[in-house]
């Protein structure tokens, strides 16, 4: 029997110029990506999205202005950690959510602590130099956030 994907929620969380929050990963040093985590059994994923967006980053929000439609699946790594080998990957739901402040604001030790740091970053430098496992996710997500994000920006205004 084949293994099965393990269900989790993404956030791309943008600001004002259009950039991304990406994280430096503790244990892929030098890879930035965006915050996601696990869906627990009986979760909604919003509020996935919303418990994690907290406990990696430390970042309280009310909602997300919008999600990618579809869920997006990428296979694991032979050399994943050991508590997510029972999973072939991820299937992820990525929800939106606009904050303007400033990285070095945010706790990344509200829980366990997955990211070095994090900074605002260009969706297409973050696109280019993810993960190789994670490549064709983030061409997805790059496709649809792209407009999102600019369309969401001239909507609210200067």
């Amino acid at each position: 029997m084949a293994k099965p994907y393990r269900k989790n929620a993404g956030m791309i969380v943008f600001n004002a110029a259009g950039k991304v929050l990406a994280g430096d990963r503790i244990e892929y040093p030098g890879h930035f990506q965006l915050p996601q985590g696990g869906i627990d059994e009986g979760e909604e994923p919003r509020a996935a999205a919303l418990r994690e967006l907290y406990e990696e980053v430390g970042l309280k929000l009310e909602a997300p202005v919008g999600e990618i439609p579809a869920w997006l699946n990428y296979e694991f790594p032979e050399d994943i950690p050991k508590k997510l080998k029972k999973y072939r990957g991820q299937t992820q739901k990525w929800f939106y959510f606009f904050w303007n402040g400033l990285p070095e604001d945010l706790d990344l030790d509200v829980h366990e602590r997955e990211f070095r740091s994090v900074c605002w970053m260009d969706l297409d430098q973050l696109a280019q130099n993810i993960i190789p496992f994670k490549k064709e996710v983030y061409a997805e997500i790059r496709r649809h956030a792209l407009p999102f994000i600019s369309g969401y920006l001239k909507k609210i205004g200067p």
